[in-house]
């Protein structure tokens, strides 16, 4: 039934998005979404496997809900136009707009690209050069390829909400918000070290409700491709640039949402998560430890309190093969590296707290066909 309403949604958005829905007899091109196996069942501690994310402090999250709003899924020429700055392109050739909400923690009954038991959601398709007079994709071109993520509102295709996520959705409209996490953070470490032995971590919950809404409307720009590989790609890159689409078939092009980019210890692509620091600012609302955001607002990120103000401590409950602490400072804090933190600066210029330094890092989570880096415009008031 839902890959039924699934195609349904797709035929209507479209009509709706293109206009002419004739492809002349070339190729199109599926827009899909995925927040990953990881969305759907969570991080367990202990990983299952050696090498699988894994919150290092021994916390195992769970998802109840991962609500994004995309739009804005563009193709243009040129994706190569400058090997040293992935944001240049030539004219845009196609676009379809949405906007779509989507629960990626519900998943959708197609299979994702990042291999067994990810799933992915139809959300869209283009089916010509609809900004070029409906011409078909050429063939012998890559197509930069990008999308939007941005503010919840009352238009949006909610493609596979339930109940409460309609009620969360809601929410999001009412406050302005592009991503919610919802869900459950459980401390199940054993055999941990930290930097500090007389810290009472036995004052700190072990079971934590969150709720992060985040304010962070994106543009993912001229997304890098693992599905191009091996073709070679520029310096700095990790895979080319672009999509290629072959008459007569489909392309599927899958916006892939990482779950883990908040929670990290660095603004480093792919550093370590932590939630100690999270669960140390947890507040009991009708009895249960919660954290929001409003709960890190005005935190130092570069030395770490509990609400006694307590240092926090460092905490690893993995293998020092798997995890070292980043320095032989005792207190946790967090890298923003080039950016700094000014507690009373301009947040287009700095890092005001863990809430700012939480949004930088999760507005750099969306991606192209699992882990194909974009280019990431923000559109709020942030460093660059």
């Amino acid at each position: 039934m839902r890959a039924i309403t699934a195609i349904l949604v797709l035929g209507l958005v479209a009509m709706i998005g293109c206009g002419n829905s004739t492809n002349n007899n070339g190729g199109t091109v599926q827009f899909t979404a995925s927040g990953e196996v990881l969305a759907l069942g969570g991080y367990k501690f202990p990983p299952a496997n050696s090498g699988d994310p894994v919150f290092v402090d021994g916390w195992e999250i769970v998802f109840d809900e991962l609500l994004v709003t995309f739009d804005n899924i563009t193709l243009s020429e040129n994706p190569d136009k400058s090997p040293t700055d992935q944001s240049q392109t030539d004219q845009a050739v196609a676009r379809v707009s949405g906007p779509w909400a989507v629960d990626l923690h519900k998943g959708g009954p197609l299979p994702g690209k990042g291999g067994t038991g990810e799933q992915a959601l139809l959300v869209a398709t283009v089916p010509n050069q609809n900004l070029n007079g409906n011409k078909p994709f050429d063939e012998t071109k890559r197509y930069a390829f990008g999308f939007d993520i941005v503010a919840a509102t009352n238009s949006a295709n909610k493609l596979n909400l339930d109940a409460t996520g309609l009620t969360d959705y809601n929410m999001m409209v009412a406050n302005g918000l592009t991503v919610l996490y919802s869900g459950t953070a459980t401390f199940k470490g054993t055999n941990c070290v930290n930097t500090n032995p007389a810290y009472r971590y036995d004052q700190l919950p072990t079971t934590v409700k969150f709720k992060f809404g985040f304010k962070s409307p994106t543009t993912y720009v001229n997304c890098q491709n693992p599905d191009n590989d091996p073709a070679g790609h520029f310096a700095n890159e990790e895979h080319q640039r672009g999509v290629q689409i072959k008459t007569n078939q489909t392309t599927i092009a899958q916006a892939t949402v990482h779950t883990d980019h908040p929670f990290w210890e660095s603004f480093v692509h792919d550093s370590p998560a932590h939630f100690d620091q999270l669960a140390a600012r947890a507040v009991p609302v009708s009895g249960t430890p919660t954290v929001t955001l409003d709960n890190v607002t005005g935190v130092n990120y570069t030395a770490f309190t509990d609400t006694s103000n307590r240092a926090l401590p460092w905490r690893s409950c993995i293998p020092p093969a798997d995890y070292m602490f980043p320095d032989s400072s005792t207190q946790m804090h967090f890298d923003s590296l080039r950016i700094q933190y000014d507690p009373a600066g301009n947040p287009s210029q700095v890092m005001r707290d863990y809430r700012d330094y939480m949004t930088y890092n999760q507005s750099t989570q969306g991606h192209l066909n699992s882990n194909g880096l974009c280019f990431v415009s923000r559109h709020y008031p942030s460093p660059p």
